[in-house]
């Protein structure tokens, strides 16, 4: 994996496998224009025949499963896998007793090549194959406008248990994907799941303001194409509950997703996170240095919000309980309009997290001075002045009893497990308070 945080299963009570996965998938050609509206129709097109990596965390014991597998189409931005809904909330998959399952679904991270992405165009990856030919090398991704299928065949294997799921028996398949994989989730809801019906739930995390083009054979998708870089809302006529999580920087550039905004229903919830980055200091643990960012990059705890929003969507599937209903993050009425702050830079608006409503820095989605596409999605954080920290705090007693009023009325509010409070609570800092 890509990720540059692990995680450690032993003592989980989980295992972890691997597995190569075979079959013959078919793309899909769209019938008349991808209107804005999400209502796309998809028929079959050409067949090839593929074999991909599949990984595979469950719990060891039948007894201990909950019956939901969250499936993640492996986000290939950097140019290999990344299991990034993993990295966010793999401690509520195993307080919950739920499988993950990884698909590595697009053409680079299988079997490399070119880096399409702004954030990664000039390089070069190996993808899998290249990696590790003598473990890979019988792979074979024949493109990602295969993509879709392959993902569908992922999670039919997965309902049918067998090999992979060892005695368990899933009851409900989630898919879930972030950043480029979240495009890829906006076009298979509005145009492959109406006709798989495959999936039960969806967690979109950081859609961009489009979706994943349907790529020629042997191709991979380019998400500067007009596909992802026009804005397309989710199908308001899906059968089953999509839960869209987005960060503060998720609404400007580059991804834009304000473009895509769409109400609320019965089958469509929208989280917008104030004062969060598209990535951040939890995305890249011990990295974050290594960007070569002007100044600190966002340290807002958007992790913890991830797994309310899984859990939220498992309840929703699972029982028809709602998810809480959040507020838009304000903006301008600028052209193009930009985030409302206050007066300390702060955003106005949007489902809010202790550190943003008792602040002692400004977290932002907006980066620092520095012009790179990579720092651009990692957003900011910058320190209050010791006077304004004086001004909001006469001592720090209050701070504390501020914080800890706002970690409660967000699990409240339901953007929040209890079983995160405590770490909300680690994310406060009363020695910066004098």
């Amino acid at each position: 994996m890509g990720s540059p945080t692990k995680v450690d299963l032993t003592g989980t009570g989980y295992v972890e496998n691997e597995y190569a996965a075979s079959g013959t998938a078919t793309s899909y050609d769209p019938q008349g224009a991808l209107a804005p509206d999400g209502r796309w129709t998809f028929q079959p097109g050409s067949t090839a025949a593929y074999s991909t990596r599949v990984l595979v965390r469950r719990p060891a014991a039948t007894t201990a499963f909950s019956g939901t597998v969250v499936v993640e189409w492996l986000n290939v931005s950097g140019g290999s896998d990344s299991d990034v809904v993993w990295s966010s909330t793999h401690e509520e998959i195993v307080r919950r007793g739920d499988a993950w399952v990884g698909v590595s679904a697009q053409r680079i991270g299988v079997m490399g090549g070119p880096v399409l992405t702004p954030t990664g165009r000039g390089n070069t990856s190996t993808g899998l194959v290249g990696a590790d030919p003598a473990r890979y090398g019988s792979l074979n991704q024949p493109g990602d406008g295969y993509s879709f299928d392959i993902f569908t065949q992922a999670a039919r294997a997965v309902r049918a248990s067998g090999v992979a799921m060892g005695d368990l028996k899933p009851r409900r398949v989630l898919a879930a994907g972030q950043s480029q994989s979240a495009y890829a989730l906006v076009t298979y809801l509005n145009g492959v799941q109406p006709l798989t019906r495959e999936f039960d739930g969806f967690l979109v995390h950081s859609r961009g303001i489009g979706g994943l083009p349907l790529a020629a054979p042997g191709q991979p998708a380019n998400i500067a194409d007009d596909t992802a870089t026009s804005p397309t809302i989710i199908r308001t006529d899906t059968e089953v509950p999509v839960l869209d999580i987005q960060t503060e920087g998720d609404l400007g550039a580059p991804l834009n997703s304000l473009g895509a905004r769409q109400p609320d229903s019965d089958r469509f919830r929208l989280w917008e996170v104030a004062g969060a980055a598209h990535a951040d200091m939890h995305t890249v643990g011990p990295f974050a240095d290594a960007l070569g960012c002007s100044m600190k990059i966002n340290n807002a705890p958007m992790h913890v919000v991830v797994k309310a929003a899984l859990d939220a969507l498992e309840d929703w599937v699972s029982a028809g309980t709602l998810p809480a209903t959040a507020p838009r993050i304000e903006v301008t009425q600028d052209s193009p309009p930009q985030i409302a702050r206050d007066a300390d830079g702060i955003a106005l608006g949007g489902v809010r997290t202790p550190p943003v409503d008792v602040p002692v820095d400004v977290l932002s989605g907006t980066p620092g001075p520095n012009p790179s596409v990579i720092c651009s999605l990692f957003g900011s954080t910058t320190p209050l002045p010791t006077e304004r920290l004086a001004a909001l705090y006469p001592s720090r007693d209050t701070y504390l009893q501020k914080y800890t009023t706002a970690v409660d009325s967000t699990i409240k509010a339901g953007f929040t497990l209890a079983a995160d409070r405590d770490a909300l609570l680690a994310y406060a800092q009363p020695s910066r308070v004098q």
